[in-house]
């Protein structure tokens, strides 16, 4: 590897030399101990019940009350959560603590599931809206945490070393969102597609704890200013369908040069979407689409008439489509994104009429759009997975998967 390794002082900012990469630390849930950051999971928003499984009685604490208690339960006892005007329920079970937020802390991780899914660390319960919605978060140390995203964005099968990439880019982004999005709300990360897969206990393996383990604490960050370099939002997606595009254009991020676009050769070829198309769908309605995405994000395209033609408005250095403009039967025209494109389009869609990139040829019929020549899967902004895989057959390292990912990248110790 011909980058150092720099250690991660205090918040974002990353200074001081440090030995090669090599690190043997266990993952487990004592983060304090540690200095492992923790991350805060939304597992569920705004529900009105959830079903606790409590393997081992767990203690529970109320927000307005000063010390925890042991929650009067059975072992092995399955029951559902619900804030009612008198407080918390847990099954005939009232806790109290009306409108206070409910911590749960298990006697060992895995030994309390929610909604039948064992999870690593805590709980707590947040009352939102006034009424009786509350959102469910599971708070644990950031490399547990990866140990059940990674084997759910990467496939099994895959290298030991493109494990280890994805690794440290979930990290960089999961501690990215909680010192940026995270300061501003009761959590850091979705458990999906809106941040990064997350399945609790049952979605780790040996392979992705490995990774984990054999990374610890090493992030992806971007010198801006000489002598303080930063980590960055580390985007990725499944397959770049040979050019990716960068953050700026796809999600309108300020431009740094790890997050711009790259001919990658087709070093993705092998993916099962690399190729993709054709996709066709009615004018008709692809417009009731558009109005529904218009209407949600309070957008121009809720008031749009019947769609006319679609045109590829701006193409990258590399040829790929990075905006797209859409003409409705009264001449209106509504400019977009890339990713806005393909959000727009896949709204309410089905399987068989969702487009898997905004890298395609759009072709106006009289009642049809025709979605051809389509590549890649996901946004192609940042690392392609399976780009990370062929350079892990081909023998690159972790570290020099990363740094081909995030061009000017360094890999930096966070903790």
């Amino acid at each position: 590897m011909g980058s150092p390794i720099r250690h991660l002082l205090t918040g974002l900012f990353l200074l001081a030399l440090l030995s090669p990469l090599g690190c043997t630390t266990s993952v487990n849930n004592n983060a304090a101990a540690s200095g492992v950051p923790r991350i805060r999971v939304k597992l569920a928003g705004a529900v009105d019940t959830v079903t606790l499984s409590c393997g081992v009685p767990p203690l529970y604490q109320l927000s307005n009350q000063p010390a925890s208690q042991l929650l009067n339960s059975p072992n092995n006892a399955i029951f559902t959560l619900t804030l009612t005007p008198q407080g918390w329920m847990a099954g005939n079970l009232n806790l109290g603590g009306p409108g206070a937020t409910l911590y749960l802390q298990p006697d060992h991780d895995g030994s309390v599931s929610v909604n039948n899914v064992p999870y690593r660390g805590k709980y707590r319960f947040v009352p939102v809206g006034g009424g009786n919605k509350f959102d469910v978060i599971n708070e644990l140390d950031v490399d547990s945490y990866l140990c059940s995203v990674v084997p759910r964005e990467m496939l099994p099968g895959w290298h030991d070393e493109a494990y280890k990439a994805q690794a440290v880019v979930a990290r960089t982004y999961a501690i990215y969102e909680k010192q940026t999005a995270g300061a501003d709300r009761n959590y850091d990360v979705f458990p999906d597609t809106r941040s990064q897969v997350y399945g609790g206990i049952p979605a780790e393996t040996a392979q992705s704890r490995n990774a984990v383990n054999e990374t610890a604490g090493i992030v992806v960050a971007y010198e801006a200013v000489p002598g303080q370099p930063k980590i960055f939002k580390a985007y990725f997606s499944s397959c770049c369908g040979g050019v990716s595009q960068s953050a700026s254009e796809a999600f309108g991020d300020p431009y740094i040069p790890p997050l711009s676009d790259q001919d990658v050769h087709a070093a993705c070829r092998a993916s099962p979407r690399f190729n993709w198309g054709p996709i066709v769908i009615d004018k008709a309605e692809l417009t009731k689409r558009f109005v529904v995405f218009g209407q949600r994000r309070n957008r121009p395209e809720q008031k749009m008439a019947t769609l006319d033609h679609i045109e590829t408005q701006d193409h990258n250095r590399w040829g790929r489509p990075t905006r797209f403009l859409v003409v409705d039967t009264k001449g209106n025209k509504f400019s977009m994104t890339g990713e806005e494109f393909r959000w727009a389009v896949n709204t309410n869609a089905t399987d068989t009429t969702t487009l898997y990139s905004s890298f395609v040829k759009v072709i106006s019929d009289s009642n049809q759009i025709r979605f051809v020549e389509g590549h890649g899967w996901g946004h192609g902004v940042g690392m392609c997975q399976w780009c990370a895989e062929k350079r892990a057959e081909d023998g690159l390292r972790h570290e020099d998967i990363v740094l081909a990912a995030f061009p000017t990248a360094l890999l930096v110790r966070a903790y």
